[in-house]
């Protein structure tokens, strides 16, 4: 069953476009969300929850249409934004208050299991925590009704690196029994490496990439040679760049030919964003 099944986007700003955005998400998985700032992350998920109009197409979450059973599905979908900015005059246990009557699966027992693991004093204003503390609170409250599907912007910005190791071994147990699925939009690409078993990859408004986060690693080669060697394969190359021992550029595997004498490795997540977005630069 698919958690999570988005067909067709279409929704237009007057300086951007998000174009025929598609792509699924299985039950049971953590599906890594990148692109770079303005790529359409956000607008996508705003989308998916029903926050902005969309001109075309549809959202699907647990088999069933969001625009037509929106109300039920939000008890089945828990959100963090990375930052919290509303009473933020409040204390941690008066929001909380507020909050749990909207959801009829709340569990107390479960939303003080997180309080303790995060660290967090539900005495302490909003105003008084850090990034990081917002950043766990928000997961506090979005793990804390039984939701199916966890959609996270941005959740480990902010937190210190042994702060984002415990967050992203919440994720993989919340995933191992099949029951939730996560969709986590992040920059920080080696959060994904550790977690992620599917990539979706969006760069101005469209999909580049959907795939299994290993097939997607494979289907681009980083090649390195002389400046003579790049010519050769210029045309061929997504980008690249000059340095003193001649140039390094990102290419479809596709379109590399392994007999050939240039050097090539496997790129990480974070270098064929880079070079992504350096196409858009060269084609200025």
């Amino acid at each position: 069953m698919l958690a999570l099944d988005i067909r067709n986007l279409n929704k237009t700003y007057n300086n951007f476009q998000l174009k025929d955005v598609s792509f699924q998400l299985e039950k049971g998985y953590i599906m890594g969300f990148i692109g770079t700032n303005g790529a359409g992350k956000t607008t996508t998920i705003k989308s998916i929850m029903n926050m902005i109009q969309v001109e075309s197409g549809e959202v699907h979450i647990l088999g069933k249409n969001m625009a037509e059973h929106e109300v039920e599905l939000k008890q089945e979908i828990g959100c963090a934004f990375g930052d919290i900015d509303f009473y933020t005059r409040s204390k941690i246990k008066t929001l909380t208050e507020a909050i749990k009557k909207f959801y009829k699966n709340w569990d107390d027992q479960t939303y003080n299991k997180y309080l303790k693991r995060f660290k967090l004093d539900e005495n302490k204003k909003i105003i008084e925590l850090s990034t990081g503390m917002k950043v766990k609170y928000s997961l506090a409250l979005a793990l804390s009704h039984g939701a199916k599907l966890l959609i996270l912007d941005e959740p480990t910005s902010g937190l210190d690196p042994v702060s984002r190791d415990d967050l992203l071994d919440i994720f993989q147990e919340l995933v191992v029994d099949g029951e939730i699925s996560i969709l986590f939009s992040t920059h920080i690409t080696s959060d994904l490496e550790k977690c992620a078993d599917f990539i979706t990859f969006i760069e101005d408004g469209q999909i580049i990439q959907s795939s299994e986060k290993e097939a997607f690693l494979e289907s681009y080669r980083l090649l390195s040679g002389s400046r003579s060697q790049l010519d050769q394969v210029k045309e061929q190359l997504i980008s690249y760049k000059i340095n003193s021992f001649g140039f390094m550029g990102l290419i479809r595997s596709e379109d590399f030919d392994p007999a050939s004498d240039l050097k090539a490795t496997t790129p990480n997540l974070e270098e064929i964003m880079i070079y992504f977005a350096k196409r858009e630069d060269m084609h200025v």
